[in-house]
């Protein structure tokens, strides 16, 4: 452990001590050293080891990264786990059906026996972390080629994973920091069986729908609960009804007691990416070129799922997840572009880049800097409208099931007629069971629609060089994909499962590749990925110099942002409960809280966003809040912190000072959608929904009491 914490510390000692409180994405192992003085004055309570130990059970152990892209946390001795709605929604959606949905009206499991196994969701504990950036760096040199390079490190990560998996018992990863100029490693410990205890209805886990997403005020019931099962020795293991709740290291108390303007609050989670030293020429790309396309094939796609999503609930629960993580980055992107255009980010990045241009031209530093800022500014120029080309084909993969059809199950039907016969036998199960999940996720008739939108969309606008067949097409049929994708749906045999079935009987190599979908296919997902020896070369340069451009300004000091960027590794936010300007759509006395008499007021009947179960109108008129009430007599909904959050860490607890569970963090504000790309310390805030909203809707709204006799409660 000493070892540890000594080589951590001597790759951070010229970080200077004066750090924002509320900007950074910290590591845990670094709080000791460079936060912990900070977050005391601010009202922390516990010492650093309580935060991080390897040793003996602290607050990452309470953590968990949840099915691979969300956060949640335990909350009880029994493995019982709290996440976010939006973070469970496919596994809910999953178990739900026609008869049974409880997507649409919620579920609480009465005892454990009834508590819903997904097919696949799993959960990931953090057990440690080391620096290896010595090692991997000593395996490359400067002469290298990127595609040299990787290989390289790619190796030496293969043997550290090795080392450190005791046998396969835990998933190493080892990551790199400040653009490859560190790298470390991380060994975490996976549980597989992992079910659904129980959720609120969607129309209060998801209240307020696309139209509120990104905004505050704020009044959503975002939470679903799960719980972990283990083995009788507390091992992961695969599902199994002998398995036994999970008896963590560590749960966290809950705390009723509320929260108020300036209490310290900090958050840990894994945030999937932000972009905080991304060249100036990347964020003019982005708002000019990739985010205006992304937008634009989201929505094509969105209309067109939605259109046959309000026909039944059957067709809404087909499209539901999809939809939800389309408009999730659908409404952020167009954020990204408000904010950064608002707010000269590429202009202000540029200046820094200006200022270390005249430093990185000095002699001294002129061999290995000086062609830094040309280099990186050259491969934007080069790339740029070939990033709309590319934002609009991977929209139309996100949203269209036969977009990338080649590459799952158009791979396995090729491998499938290369076989011999006692192969066939042995794939052909897999195969059927892959074509019914694809087949439980799509309406024929809306993916017609899909495609020939997306297609439609993808000829008109993506300039640059589009897919030959695609080109082709758009010739033959005056840029309409409709009747061709019309005829295309019929003659394949990739859309019904009674085709592919059929095709394993009588497998045709010639059938295959001459498949209308399968050609399509092959050729977008192959287009996307095509470059040119000049644009690879200049690939190359920009890989090693965005490096030398990192590694220059932090050697500078010219750059001031002191922490990595966040890569879906454990992190530490620390702030405070901060409010924002006065705003007349909030009736709450301070606006860093919203209440359920809010709530009510954006209540409309039978509207997909607004609606509300009878019984909380019923509830907030009599204000039935039971122990859950503030002192000012109303039950908060939501609450605002000034922690520094990006996408991945939906579903992370916010914590007080003592570690006491107050909320539930899983949004942003649109105002400071530039936030993954450059802190701003005046508008980033964090939407949380209050810990005392979750437990009145499980206990009153929903009577499962008996969830909530399980946590540790404090006040």
């Amino acid at each position: 452990m000493k070892k540890i914490i000594v080589s951590l510390v001597a790759a951070f000692m010229l970080i200077p001590f004066s750090v924002k409180a509320d900007e950074g994405m910290w590591f845990l192992m670094f709080i000791e050293r460079l936060n912990h003085r900070d977050m005391q004055k601010m009202g922390l309570q516990l010492t650093p080891q309580e935060i991080y130990s390897i040793n003996n059970h602290s607050l990452k152990d309470a953590i968990v990264q949840f099915n691979g892209g969300c956060t949640a946390e335990l909350i009880s001795k029994d493995g019982l786990v709290l996440t976010n709605h939006h973070c469970g929604y496919d596994a809910i959606a999953e178990l739900s059906s026609a008869e049974k949905n409880y997507l649409k009206d919620g579920y609480w499991a009465a005892n454990r026996k009834e508590e819903l196994k997904p097919s696949s969701l799993f959960v990931r504990f953090f057990v440690r972390m080391d620096d290896c950036s010595k090692r991997i760096l000593s395996v490359v040199n400067p002469s290298m080629s990127e595609a040299d390079r990787e290989k390289a490190i790619n190796q030496e990560i293969a043997k550290i994973e090795k080392e450190n998996n005791e046998g396969g018992k835990y998933t190493v990863s080892v990551r790199p920091f400040f653009q490859g100029n560190e790298y470390y490693y991380f060994v975490y410990q996976d549980y597989k069986d992992v079910r659904l205890v129980g959720t609120p209805p969607e129309s209060l886990g998801k209240f307020g729908g696309d139209t509120d997403n990104w905004e505050w005020p704020r009044h959503t019931a975002d939470f679903s609960m799960f719980r972990i099962y283990a083995d009788a020795n507390g091992n992961p293991a695969e599902y199994s009804p002998n398995n036994v709740p999970l008896k963590p290291k560590h749960h966290l108390p809950v705390n009723l007691g509320g929260v108020k303007e300036n209490d310290f609050a900090m958050i840990l989670g894994y945030p999937g990416r932000t972009n905080r030293w991304m060249p100036a020429g990347g964020i003019e790309q982005n708002v000019k070129f990739a985010y205006p396309a992304w937008v634009e094939g989201s929505k094509t796609g969105m209309d067109n799922m939605k259109k046959y999503m309000v026909q039944s609930d059957a067709l809404n629960l087909i499209y539901a997840s999809k939809f939800a993580g389309v408009a999730n980055y659908w409404k952020n992107r167009q954020g990204m572009i408000d904010a950064l255009t608002k707010f000269g980010t590429a202009k202000s990045k540029a200046a820094q880049e200006a200022k270390f241009n005249k430093w990185a031209n000095k002699p001294a530093n002129k061999a290995k800097y000086g062609n830094v800022v040309a280099t990186i500014n050259k491969f934007y120029a080069m790339t740029n409208e070939k990033s709309r080309h590319d934002n609009y084909l991977q929209q139309l993969f996100r949203t269209s099931a036969f977009g990338t059809v080649s590459r799952s199950l158009g791979r396995q039907l090729d491998l499938y007629t290369k076989a011999d016969a006692a192969k066939r036998a042995e794939m052909a199960p897999g195969i059927l069971e892959m074509a019914d999940e694809m087949f439980k996720e799509l309406h024929i008739p809306a993916e017609k629609d899909i495609l020939a939108a997306q297609l439609n969309l993808y000829a008109k606008k993506a300039g640059y060089t589009l897919a030959p067949t695609v080109e082709k097409l758009a010739k033959e049929n005056n840029g309409d994909f409709t009747k061709y994708v019309n005829a295309a749906f019929d003659l394949s045999i990739f859309t019904s499962k009674d085709k592919i079935k059929a095709f394993l009987d009588l497998p045709s190599e010639a059938m295959l590749t001459n498949d209308p979908l399968y050609v399509l296919s092959s050729d977008l997902t192959a287009h996307i990925g095509k470059r040119s020896d000049e644009l690879m070369k200049a690939q190359n340069d920009f890989g090693a110099s965005f490096r030398l451009l990192v590694e220059g300004l932090r050697e500078s000091k010219i750059g001031t942002t002191l922490y990595p960027d966040a890569n879906s590794t454990l992190r530490l936010t620390y702030g405070k409960v901060r409010s924002l300007p006065a705003d007349k759509r909030n009736d709450a006395t301070v606006n860093n809280y919203t209440t359920l008499a809010g709530q009510v007021k954006k209540y409309k009947k039978g509207d997909l966003e607004f609606d509300l179960p009878a019984k909380v109108l019923d509830m907030s008129a009599k204000k039935e809040y039971g122990r859950y009430a503030d002192k000012d007599g109303s039950l908060h909904v939501c609450f605002l912190t000034d922690n520094d959050i990006t996408g991945g860490n939906s579903g992370s607890p916010v914590l007080n000072g003592k570690g006491e569970l107050i909320g539930l963090a899983f949004d942003g504000n649109i105002e400071a959608m530039a936030g993954d790309v450059i802190f701003d310390k005046k508008l980033q805030r964090t939407i949380n929904v209050d810990i005392r909203y979750v437990l009145w809707v499980i206990e009153n709204f929903s009577g499962a009491k008996h969830i909530v006799d399980e946590m540790t409660l404090v006040k």
